[in-house]
């Protein structure tokens, strides 16, 4: 298959997935789950929030058989969305983040909230938080999985230009303190 006609696939299965991007497929997301699947590293039934219907909706586009549900993920999946006890924030920011798609706000020392219309119930955010305020209850929004992928692809754009940027401090860093020993050796 020829790079173009593997990323269209990539794109095609990614449309399918339900845009969680939980990870409890494996991978840390779920276009990185579709370009596995293309790649043939995976089965597709390792999805929990597309369920059985998701593993069928990808054997049709595939044209393989449908599979049962993997058994680790086979339990039926419920829509939920991240709530924050207000009134045990102790606004820490160590739920921001593991989210995704930014949908927790808040600033160091301030009480934090979810945006439970942008929250995809993946409940990364729950491991992280030392006060256990946060839980996640049966979704009371539907979430849009075009725009959850829209905001996930946005962070990881952020993510990766603030990993860039310090990459370049460092280098910089390693620069000057080159020039600084030189220097010195030089002075003596």
């Amino acid at each position: 298959m020829n790079n173009l006609n593997s990323t269209s696939l990539v794109n095609q299965i990614d449309q399918l997935l339900p845009q969680t991007q939980c990870g409890q497929c494996g991978y840390k997301g779920c276009k990185p789950y579709a370009e596995a699947i293309v790649r043939g590293e995976t089965e597709i039934n390792r999805c929990p929030p597309g369920g059985q219907q998701g593993v069928e909706r990808l054997a049709s586009l595939l044209g393989v058989s449908v599979l049962p549900l993997n058994v680790p993920f086979d339990s039926e999946y419920m829509p939920q969305q991240a709530i924050i006890d207000e009134a045990h924030c102790i606004g820490c920011t160590r739920c921001l983040s593991p989210c995704p798609v930014d949908a927790i706000i808040g600033a160091n020392k301030q009480l934090h909230t979810v945006l439970v219309e942008e929250c995809t119930g993946c409940g990364l955010c729950l491991k992280d938080c030392p006060v256990d305020c946060i839980v996640l209850v049966p979704a009371t929004i539907a979430f849009d999985p075009a725009q959850s992928r829209k905001r996930y692809q946005a962070k990881s754009v952020r993510l990766a230009i603030q990993e860039q940027a310090k990459v370049e401090r460092m280098e910089k860093q390693k620069q000057l303190l080159a020039k600084i020993k030189s220097a010195k050796t030089a002075d003596t």
